[in-house]
């Protein structure tokens, strides 16, 4: 093999001392480069699943969210439609009540109006039976002078 390599003009010395050069090369780019770097890219890669496990649940939180949102609004919807069905309800009940004693005042202000208007005619006729009754007097002494 030495008469191999001194045809091809190989020092088998230097190919040694070049292979143990290599080696440790290769020792010291796997120390402190290959190392470092796959535990940056593990470290990323770690991050990046990490976030996408973080999209999933904020996703997941989001759908929760939009469900219990629209559940609420339905019952929102629901109470509100009862609390104007009760307003509207209490709103009639006291326009009915209203009416009656709008109707049972006017009524009651009619039957007044009707007895002061008797009373002021009775108070007229009367007032006017004592004119009456004054002027025949007047006119009976009158006549009663003149005879």
């Amino acid at each position: 093999m030495a008469q191999l390599f001194e045809a091809f003009g190989i020092n088998w010395h230097l190919l040694i001392a070049q292979a143990v050069n290599f080696g440790i090369v290769l020792l010291a780019l796997r120390y402190f480069l290959y190392t470092p770097v796959m535990k940056v890219l593990e470290d990323r890669r770690a991050v990046v699943a990490k976030g996408v496990e973080d999209a999933r649940l904020a996703g997941e939180k989001l759908a929760h969210a939009d469900t219990e949102a629209a559940g609420k609004v339905n019952a929102a919807d629901t109470k509100a439609d009862e609390i104007v069905k009760s307003a509207r309800l209490e709103a009639s009940e006291i326009k009915t009540t209203m009416l009656a004693e709008a109707e049972a005042r006017a009524l009651q202000i009619g039957k007044d109006a009707e007895a002061q208007a008797r009373e002021a005619k009775e108070k007229a006729k009367r007032e006017s039976e004592k004119d009456v009754a004054r002027i025949a007097v007047l006119a009976a002494e009158k006549i009663l002078k003149t005879k």
